[in-house]
């Protein structure tokens, strides 16, 4: 049986690259920014939540609307807008897509860029019910370095990154005995919201069974 896990932490990030750079959107944007606050004002997004980021290189660059009640947030630049939401569940993935589509749709319209690639990462700390994190790891590091010493491992990590794919596994740094998982992947300019959702969905069922893991829903 698999072993049940809670998930008290969890994040998704999705990017949008544009095509083309816009360099207009760093330092003419008034016309976007006040589109984007009507638009976010449907999930109460006050003067306050909005944030412009001018340290950093340019590609860090630009403004940020942050909607507390969705724990969500959403930037654009002159290279690509980012959202990122905590809490993430596949329960509020539709909202979280209405999201991050409204802003889409107003920079896509007056900041006349086009999307180039869709870059996604899911983060979760989850954390066994009865087993030692370790445990769960364990089958994942190498032989070769466990036969180094003969002693209890204490910590094992694994990254495998593929050209439009990473995954990485750890142990987590915010929960005791928790374990570490960031699901990345990157998606063509022509998938629509539902197949990188189906997509991202199956990459963790996947990656669930190999730990043979399972959320402990309530």
């Amino acid at each position: 049986m698999p072993e049940l896990v809670t998930i008290p932490i969890s994040l998704v990030e999705i990017i949008i690259e544009y095509q083309r750079p816009n360099m207009k959107l760093l330092v003419d944007r008034a016309k976007v920014v006040d589109q984007l606050f009507e638009v976010f004002s449907a999930w109460n997004v006050k003067v306050d939540d909005v944030e412009v980021i001018s340290e950093g290189k340019p590609s860090d660059q630009g403004t940020k609307f942050k909607i507390p009640t969705k724990r969500t947030s959403f930037m654009f630049g002159a290279g690509s807008c980012k959202l990122n939401k905590d809490d993430a569940n596949w329960e509020t993935a539709p909202e979280t897509i209405r999201i991050l589509d409204s802003g889409w749709r107003v920079l896509s319209e007056l900041g006349n860029v086009m999307p180039g690639a869709f870059k996604t990462a899911i983060a979760m700390h989850l954390q066994p019910k009865t087993s030692k994190f370790i445990d769960l790891l364990k089958p994942f590091a190498p032989a070769q370095i466990i036969r180094l010493d003969p002693s209890p491992i204490k910590a094992a990590a694994s990254v495998v990154k593929w050209d439009k794919r990473r995954v990485t596994l750890d142990g987590s740094s915010q929960l005791a005995n928790g374990l570490f998982i960031r699901l990345e992947r990157e998606f063509e300019n022509s998938s629509t919201y539902e197949q990188m959702v189906t997509q991202l969905r199956a990459d963790e069922n996947e990656l669930f069974g190999l730990l043979d893991i399972q959320e402990d829903l309530p």
